[in-house]
């Protein structure tokens, strides 16, 4: 058995999935929304009987494997690599060149983490960096879990290190370990500061944050804090800090909190918010959000929001509006400057303070009219300004129909007044041109699609129940069916049902690929096809909804044969062959005759 097999083999689809999206039981099988398109309805499905899944909005299909290298983006191999562990599986290479270059560099900052940490306990002044988060609040336990560590304040001490375990100085470089200066010499980029891992989704460490020597930073220029530069293996718009330690309690709780700093994070989950994610001090991006929403669609932000203004700039908050997020503002009393602080000060307050969250758009509205007099020209319409911009960055149209609504009732403008002042954006001119080239489909189109629909119907029902392909095959021939994928796969069908009397679902599909049938492309599509649309029908249930198919694809069938003998009909008359001019009409009456004698099968 391949490395690959064998991971497929030990993992489970849907918990594997279950990390990356919510899942909903349908019957048998499983359905979520699908992570590579937006859509409001689900149509992803998955299989954990026959370990696939397939999205029916964007056609994306496949198991584990494919869906994981899909999500993170990553070659096979660093599939295989990221995957092996949660299998319990040894991937064994010859040597270490084999690895990927991402492997290597995952590899280097997982040692860097580690000796990190070793500093942290042994070097002198890590000693006494390790006192200071003690007095900080942390715990002996929060230091080891979150690998905080140390580097020394020399100019190579971690490169040294890395070199002497085989790392290359690419590698190193590569991982944003370690700088060159203008001059050119080789420098750690982390030293004398402490070291906070960044983590992607799945644990893999993939980054540092590091905060300057405490007894230093009133002397060296310079934010407190410096992280990673971007790297093969991390993108700060696409990671966020303590994701991987809070993605089980986000789901279990159904929301996340999200702080701006790695100590606030940091501090939230040692009191017990292991919900907790931090933005890194930056505003929200599209690519994060996108990442919360595999967990919940749920937020409650602990930001610095005294300024309306901000607020309504902040581009991670009109994201979130835009992609339909339910956000909440966390209030911290005045006295407190971060989460942090005010957990070291009163962990009671922090989650009074979660608790009384209150929704965005409520907060906002409540912040821009304190000290209006809305009686006042004005300040009525500065008000009616502000509330619109927000409103219209709400995706939801119920959400804003209520906000209209509220608006109108607080400022006394009525709602047709407000809807009127909404400044529509004009289109573009390549908006346009897009817009003039989407043309309705022709009849021949609609009645293809048809075709096409009620095919996949009928296969999927006979990968079900393969006991009624007899009775398929005898109302319907391959030839009947439009599109020549479809057809060869029904052919297949029904040759392997009457070879072996019985369809195994894996059996078939090894079938398929023995026989080097293309038609094996779409088998997951049609079976799942079926556990979504069929998963609570009986036998008679079948029965009764593949007659119907069978009876509209006969029809079709029938219907294009007509036409098909009325072209040669045509071409028959400017010639003067009226032999085949009489069996062409003989031929068309037959058909007409069987198309209007079909009521049912």
């Amino acid at each position: 058995m391949s490395p690959a097999e064998e991971i497929k083999t030990k993992l489970d689809i849907v918990e594997v999935l279950r990390e990356y999206i919510q899942v909903k039981a349908v019957g048998a099988n499983f359905q979520a929304l699908c992570p590579f398109h937006r859509e409001k309805s689900p149509s992803f499905v998955i299989s954990p009987d026959k370990q696939i899944w397939h999205c029916f909005g964007c056609g994306k299909g496949g198991d584990v494997l494919s869906f994981v290298q899909e999500m993170e983006g990553l070659s096979f191999p660093d599939t295989l690599r990221l995957l092996a562990p949660k299998a319990g599986v040894i991937l064994k290479y010859e040597s270490k060149q084999e690895y990927s270059k991402r492997g290597r560099i995952l590899d280097c900052l997982q040692v860097a983490a580690k000796q990190g940490q070793y500093w942290l306990e042994n070097d002198d002044t890590g000693k006494k960096m390790k006192t200071y988060l003690l007095k900080r609040g942390l715990s002996e336990e929060t230091l080891k879990e979150w690998q905080v560590g140390y580097n020394p304040d020399a100019w190579t001490a971690m490169l040294e290190y890395l070199r002497s375990q085989k790392f290359k100085d690419e590698e190193i470089f590569a991982a944003g370990l370690a700088g060159r200066s203008d001059r050119g010499s080789a420098y750690d980029r982390f030293r004398d500061r402490i070291t906070f891992p960044i983590k992607d989704v799945s644990g893999n460490v993939i980054a540092f944050t590091a905060r300057i020597n405490p007894e230093k930073e009133k002397t060296i220029p310079g934010g407190k804090y410096i992280n990673s530069p971007q790297t093969e293996v991390y993108d700060k718009s696409r990671v966020l800090f303590a994701l991987d330690k809070a993605k089980k309690a986000i789901k279990e709780r159904g929301f996340a909190i999200v702080v701006e700093g790695q100590m606030d994070a940091i501090a939230c989950h040692q009191h017990g918010f292991s919900n907790t994610v931090a933005s890194s001090g930056t505003a929200l991006t599209a690519e994060q959000l996108l990442l919360l929403k595999r967990f919940t669609n749920n937020l409650a932000l602990s930001f610095d929001m005294d300024n309306a203004g901000q607020l309504a700039a902040d581009r991670g908050i009109r994201e979130a509006m835009a992609q339909d997020i339910n956000l909440k503002v966390i209030l911290l009393s005045k006295e407190y400057k971060d989460p942090d602080q005010c957990l070291q000060s009163n962990p009671d307050d922090f989650k009074q303070a979660v608790i009384n969250s209150r929704p965005v758009m409520e907060y906002y509205f409540d912040k821009i009219i304190a000290g209006k007099d809305l009686t006042k020209l004005a300040d009525k319409k500065e008000v009616v300004k502000l509330m619109l911009t927000m409103i219209m960055k709400l995706a939801n149209k119920i959400d804003q129909e209520f906000w209209f609504k509220r608006l109108a009732e607080s400022t006394g403008v009525s709602e047709q007044i407000l809807r009127e002042s909404v400044v529509v954006s004009k289109p573009t001119s390549r908006q346009v041109a897009q817009k003039a080239e989407i043309k309705p489909p022709t009849a021949a189109e609609t009645t293809i699609n048809r075709d096409e629909r009620l095919s996949d119907i009928l296969l999927a029902i006979l990968l079900k129940a393969p006991d009624y392909i007899p009775y398929a095959a005898s109302h319907l021939e391959p030839r009947d069916l439009l599109l020549e994928n479809l057809s060869q796969f029904y052919k297949n069908l029904i040759i392997y049902y009457n070879k072996f009397a019985v369809l195994d679902y894996d059996a078939f599909r090894l079938y398929l690929q023995e026989q080097d049938d293309k038609s094996i492309n779409i088998i997951d599509r049609l079976a799942l096809l079926a556990e979504r649309d069929y998963y609570d029908y009986d036998d008679n249930g079948l029965k009764s909804e593949l007659s119907k198919v069978l009876l509209e694809l006969k029809k079709f069938s029938l219907k294009r044969q007509i036409k098909t003998l009325q072209n040669q009909i045509g071409a028959a008359e400017a010639g003067s062959d009226k032999t085949d001019l009489n069996n062409l009409m003989t031929d068309i009456k037959n058909l007409t005759e069987q198309l209007n004698s079909l009521r049912s099968l």
